[in-house]
């Protein structure tokens, strides 16, 4: 018989060792920007600032580190303000698209 998984004891998924490039940053948020969920982007660009370094993308972005903490942390609804000069502090830029299908 398979050992079962419990859910509970797996270890919690990180993104940030997998954002390495603007590549794969963009496409991470992509993704993240079809959900349509708010508080899901905040945690992404978050990864994506742990992955670049807070303190730096915090400097760009003209925001204290810890303001950048809260205001990314899951379940956040960081204004668009933040998310905008967070974006650009990362080197990204959200772009309209027409929806396909």
């Amino acid at each position: 018989m398979p050992k079962r998984i419990k859910v509970e004891e797996l270890p919690e998924f990180d993104a940030a060792p997998y954002l390495e490039d603007e590549a794969s940053i963009a496409a991470f948020l992509t993704d993240i920007l079809d959900t349509n969920d708010a508080s899901l982007l905040a945690s992404a660009l978050g990864d994506i600032a742990r992955a670049r370094g807070m303190t730096e993308i915090a400097r760009s972005a003209g925001i204290t580190r810890e303001a950048l903490y809260r205001a990314l942390r899951p379940g956040s609804a960081p204004r668009f303000d933040t998310v905008s000069r967070v974006c650009g502090a990362l080197g990204v830029r959200l772009v309209a698209m027409p929806v396909q299908g």
